[in-house]
């Protein structure tokens, strides 16, 4: 059954946090990082959707705490992670500060707690039932596009409107 179009123009602000079941599958230093049908979509006005993955779905070897913070006002206090094959050797290979989690979010993105999430530019590939997405323009946010939306995106020079 084909996933029904939706136009991020719709989604809400305040962001919602959805349940999401859709087949997520990433890769990075052509490894699995993930594989898993449960998922949590943020979805926030002219934003392709974020997915946050559960931990028990992800290859924690490839993640190392990286230094810094940020802050989004919906969700509160953000940390990072870099992604890391063959720590130490010659043959290291480090995406830096390409995932993200709240330890401790806002009241009403507390299901997000522990959750991670990263920035599709900066792995191999994510998939949605099969499709690679695209990562949001502009490098600073972390959203999925994927064909079922219909934009304009935050972030796409194209719309200086929305960057």
């Amino acid at each position: 059954m084909p996933i029904p179009a939706e136009r991020v123009a719709d989604y809400p602000r305040p962001p919602a946090l959805v349940a999401c079941q859709r087949h997520i599958r990433v890769k990075v230093f052509g490894r699995v990082l993930c594989d898993t049908h449960r998922s949590l979509r943020v979805l926030e006005t002219f934003h392709p959707p974020c997915y946050y993955l559960p931990l028990e779905s992800i290859d924690l070897s490839l993640l190392q705490p990286a230094p810094g913070r940020s802050f989004c006002e919906w969700k509160g206090v953000a940390r990072y992670f870099d992604l890391v094959d063959q720590p130490g050797t010659a043959l290291e290979q480090r995406r830096r500060r390409a995932v993200w989690q709240y330890p401790e979010p806002t009241e009403p993105f507390r299901d997000l707690a522990g959750w991670i999430s990263l920035y599709p530019g900066l792995v191999d590939g994510c998939w949605l039932d099969g499709e690679a997405v695209q990562p949001q323009p502009g490098g600073f946010y972390g959203g999925w596009i994927s064909t079922d939306l219909i934009g304009p995106f935050k972030g796409d020079p194209l719309h200086p409107e929305l960057v």
